[in-house]
């Protein structure tokens, strides 16, 4: 009798612990719309195993890819009444909700890629980060994203001159919009879920966008044609609702920036490996690639820029980041 009821103590206590185990566990729920072969949601899972390394299994990353739940905007939304832990949006939609991310869809800002890492690894990118705050919005880190080009149904864009006339889908940007007008084209504010569709029906013409979204998303299917132009290197931003980043102890916190960075450092690769796998793939499905002259771009849309000579921040920002190494 009494071993029966050592065993029943022995039982009753490994359930408690076991629970008391489980409530320690926090799932932090990471929302994206991009598929999951997408090296952007590869560098997610890696954020996720470190997280949960660092943790030793109490802070664990639970992903919903594809567009879920929702749209980038709708994920931001979400963070910013704490239904939602983290998600991934492209900068160009964050500038709707903090005006400085805008510096980030100026056409050829910057240099070259070297220059653009510098910016979002250095003192420049750590403030940005922060400057959503007051909207309930903390960033993590930058994600590559390449730059973004023309790519077209039904022609080649060789100069700023052959957009005249098309819809161009464009994100839900004000500034991709002045960016597509600038050119000549038509802009077309569409959700990335809905553009394969829209591309299909003839609702636009063409879109923008990086090498490996145009072949994940398998556009390529009816877009043959696709211009290097490379216009903008507008990066992608893994963000955290503040409601939740507040509940994360000190300790949390620092393991969850130190997962972060660390994911960057294998996005970073994986992105460059996953550019040249999309280049070589749309070739050999049959997609022309044009590589046309980009100063021609760059002159035309030197009139973004002077949208901000008002607004004394936002030089001083583009002259910071233009100045950053040279």
């Amino acid at each position: 009798m009494m071993i029966k009821k050592l065993l029943l103590l022995f039982i009753g206590l490994f359930i408690l612990g076991s629970c008391s185990k489980e409530k320690e566990t926090k799932i932090l729920r990471l929302a994206h719309t991009l598929d999951t072969k997408h090296p952007v949601h590869k560098a997610m899972v890696i954020l996720g195993e470190k997280l949960e390394k660092k943790s030793n299994g109490t802070l664990q990353v639970k992903l919903y890819p594809s567009g879920q739940l929702g749209a980038e905007r709708e994920c931001l939304e979400l963070l910013q009444i704490g239904s939602l832990d983290i998600t991934k949006v492209s900068s160009a939609v964050l500038e709707n909700f903090i005006i400085e991310y805008k510096v980030f869809s100026i056409p050829y800002l910057f240099r070259d890629r070297k220059h653009a890492f510098q910016v979002f690894d250095g003192s420049i990118g750590d403030d940005m980060l922060t400057k959503g705050d007051k909207y309930r919005l903390r960033g993590l880190t930058f994600y590559d994203a390449g730059s973004r080009s023309f790519y077209t149904k039904e022609k080649p864009i060789n100069t700023p001159g052959d957009l005249k006339g098309l819809k161009i889908r464009v994100q839900k940007s004000n500034m991709a919009v002045a960016m597509v007008n600038s050119l000549g084209g038509s802009p077309t504010p569409i959700s990335w879920g809905e553009l394969y569709t829209a591309l299909q029906q003839g609702v636009v013409d063409g879109a923008e966008n990086n090498l490996p979204s145009f072949y994940t998303s398998k556009h390529y299917e009816i877009c043959k044609y696709f211009s290097l132009d490379q216009h903008t290197a507008v990066p992608d931003v893994l963000l955290i609702g503040l409601d939740t980043w507040e509940r994360l102890s000190k300790q949390e916190q620092a393991w969850l920036k130190e997962a972060a960075k660390e994911s960057t450092i294998e996005q970073r690769r994986l992105w460059a490996d996953s550019e040249k796998e999309s280049l070589d793939a749309i070739t050999v499905s049959g997609v022309e690639i044009i590589t046309p002259d980009k100063v021609l771009f760059e002159k035309q849309t030197e009139s973004i820029q002077a949208m901000f000579q008002d607004q004394p921040e936002m030089l001083s920002l583009i002259n910071n980041i233009k100045n950053t190494n040279q």
